[in-house]
């Protein structure tokens, strides 16, 4: 009987770049062993009269002979290989599939708009934070998708033709980055966006999800320039500017504009902007997972789709973290913090209780900061890089001394408190609680359950002291 091979692969044969992700299924999870991206710029070799240059399908092809090396032993049905918005419009398509599917010795497949927009969805959905309502937004190289949806639901899917190699090459001829041909492209890209604009505003979204290499190029432009994560329109007028003044393609230069993505760096921006003018975005996040997540996760054997619990679950199971004590402090951290902490706050905090033991499977000396290491450095889908900031700080500075500095204290003290509450490691009596005012913590215990336990009546004691040193109360009623 031959034995399942836990490998698989999903490669996106983009407009601009052609991608691969190759994985094993590892705890319920994915183990990244392989990215490969390569700038191929397929639709660059695309003509007015939809025919694709041999120039550009050679491009192509030498990509996917090192695609192909890659995918030796991995089973055929565990790879899937699809093709976007170039390979849909082109005339001469099957002339590049041909020789395509005999490199790579898999099937191609050449999938809609929406099918497109679809597995974008499901790449989000799988690998973002944040749940409920989401519009989800990827500028790729020949189309531009955007979809509504709820959780793992896609409502409305809509892929329209723009995208950031097609408008270079249109609206910035010669290189030029005036404001007249930002002007050009933003209005043109407004333009496609009517239809859909009243239909999309009128369903609405709780937050809006960036899953393309653009969105991902101004993010980057931002944190170079000291700014947090989050791309506003403020924030892209301030970069138009800063490529306005660049004057032409060949002498932008700008902090954290990396050397591949400046040539369709301008469309990019121009169509981001339409977009925020168009949809009134207000505020839009990157996200790490896209077409080719979507396609993986659809591979995959059928899992929770709590993204986070499933994260949470596997590096619980991968790094032999005693689960049922975890769950214990995580439990009263929602018990302690429900009416003290925002939902966001809350829920992270509850992730670093479930974590808070994670360094002891590196050594007990030093844990807390073994546990800070590993949750910065591991892959945590669901959980973005600011996320797992929160996280690791939290878990680091779970014992000691406190500093009146420490961000996220409230968040802190809690998760300390439910650590030492929890730590006889057995079932707690009912009737715990904490009230918060200003800057006094009031904990509500049994009195007599606490009577008996000396060692944690004289641990609650330190730690009201380290309350002390900060200026804060710590009270037992």
């Amino acid at each position: 009987m031959r034995k399942t091979s836990p490998l698989f692969a999903a490669i996106d044969l983009g407009s601009n770049s052609f991608h691969m992700l190759v994985v094993r299924a590892l705890y319920g999870q994915v183990q990244i062993l392989a990215k490969v991206k390569r700038k191929v710029r397929l639709a660059a070799g695309l003509d007015d009269d939809y025919q694709l240059s041999t120039d550009a399908m050679e491009r192509g092809w030498e990509c996917l002979s090192l695609f192909a090396e890659r995918l030796e032993g991995i089973p055929t049905e565990q790879v899937r290989v699809v093709a976007t918005a170039t390979l849909r419009f082109a005339k001469n398509a099957e002339q590049f599939l041909e020789k395509g599917q005999q490199i790579l010795g898999r099937p191609i497949e050449v999938i809609s708009g929406e099918e497109e927009a679809a597995l974008i969805y499901q790449g989000v959905a799988h690998t973002a934070g944040q749940s409920g309502r989401r519009l989800v937004v990827d500028i790729g190289g020949a189309s531009t998708e955007l979809i509504i949806g709820t959780d793992f639901t896609p409502e409305q899917l809509k892929s329209l033709e723009m995208g950031c190699v097609t408008f270079q090459q249109r609206y910035f001829k010669g290189g030029n980055l005036g404001q007249a041909q930002f002007d050009q492209a933003i209005d043109a890209a407004k333009a496609r966006l009517a239809p859909l604009k009243d239909d999309y505003l009128k369903r609405g979204w709780s937050h809006c999800v960036g899953a393309s290499g653009s969105v991902q190029a101004v993010q980057e432009v931002q944190l170079a320039r000291g700014e947090d994560e989050s791309v506003t329109l403020a924030r892209l007028r301030q970069t138009l500017n800063a490529t306005i003044a660049c004057g032409s393609l060949d002498k932008l230069v700008m902090p954290g504009l990396g050397e591949e993505r400046k040539p369709v760096f301008a469309a990019g921006l121009a169509i981001l902007i339409a977009i925020f003018e168009s949809l009134d975005v207000k505020d839009m996040q990157a996200s790490g997972g896209a077409l080719r997540e979507g396609v993986l996760y659809g591979l995959l054997p059928q899992a929770e789709k709590d993204v986070r619990s499933r994260t949470l679950a596997a590096i619980v199971s991968r790094f032999s973290v005693d689960d049922e004590q975890g769950q214990r402090v995580a439990q009263l951290v929602g018990l302690l913090g429900q009416a003290q902490l925002n939902d966001k706050t809350l829920s992270l905090t509850m992730a670093a209780a479930r974590l808070h033991e994670l360094g002891l499977a590196i050594g007990f000396k030093q844990a807390c900061g073994h546990g800070d290491y590993l949750i910065r450095h591991l892959d945590l889908p669901g959980f973005c890089d600011s996320d797992k900031a929160v996280i690791a700080d939290l878990v680091n500075h779970q014992q000691g001394a406190l500093t009146a500095t420490q961000p996220n204290l409230p968040a802190l003290m809690i998760l300390r408190l439910a650590i030492l509450l929890c730590g006889h490691r057995g079932a707690l009596p009912d009737g715990i609680s904490l009230g918060v005012n200003g800057h006094k913590f009031s904990l509500e215990l049994p009195s007599q359950w606490l009577a008996a336990k000396k060692l944690l009546a004289t641990q609650l004691e330190e730690e009201a002291s380290n309350y002390q040193t900060i200026g804060w109360d710590l009270q037992f009623l």
